[in-house]
């Protein structure tokens, strides 16, 4: 895609406005953030993530700037890394931020099946459609990461446990070696069932201009 100027009311903008249901001053917000993490370039690399001040201290910060890099996120039935992304890339990950419109209940289940699948994505980093027990080792170390006092044995222990409780009390019908395998999207569907994530996953434009910092 060609480079897109300052003002939000090109073609290229009412395209992106049909595919990821962003609205055109959304899309021109979310573009001078792109020019101003990539310096004014035309792509974003890993790297320019590092200039988020929340992400700097976030457990998962590898995961999160990993999801913006992913084809799967791209909304084009793609797999495997990209080592870089332009503004449609960008746009097409952050549309997984998007809120539901409070008047149409029946896009709120798609909208909430489209964030799970954002964040299972991101936690099955071999993108073989499970979260294994060492990818969830993982996250468990990285969440666990700014506690000095607790060592890797110690994470180990805390995520073999969340798993085995998993299995025992939410997925009662299948045996804790079984689940041990892999979380499936299906069953991780299940785990969060009830949870509103459709309703606190989202961008809030009104914040997009205000630096954040870890507190």
């Amino acid at each position: 895609m060609g480079a897109f100027q300052s003002s939000p009311s090109q073609p290229e903008y009412v395209d992106l406005k049909e595919k990821t249901g962003f609205s055109i001053s959304q899309i021109g917000v979310l573009h001078t953030r792109f020019k101003l993490l990539g310096h004014n370039g035309e792509t974003l690399k890993r790297d320019h993530f590092n200039s988020i001040p929340d992400l700097a201290c976030n457990p998962i910060r590898s995961q999160i700037i990993e999801a913006f890099f992913d084809r799967r996120n791209f909304r084009r039935n793609g797999e495997g890394p990209v080592d870089e992304i332009h503004f449609e890339e960008f746009l097409m990950v952050m549309s997984h931020f998007k809120a539901p419109s409070p008047r149409m209940i029946e896009e709120r289940e798609s909208v909430r099946r489209e964030k799970l699948r954002f964040i299972f994505n991101m936690h099955d980093t071999d993108d073989d459609g499970t979260i294994t027990l060492e990818e969830y080792r993982h996250v468990i170390d990285e969440l666990l990461s700014l506690t000095e006092d607790l060592g890797k044995d110690t994470a180990k222990g805390i995520a073999d446990a969340a798993m085995r409780e998993v299995a025992s009390t939410s997925m009662a019908h299948m045996e804790p070696d079984e689940f041990f395998e892999g979380i499936t999207f299906e069953h991780f569907l299940k785990l969060l069932k009830g949870f509103e994530i459709e309703l606190k996953m989202n961008v809030h434009f009104s914040m997009m201009d205000t630096p954040t910092f870890c507190k």
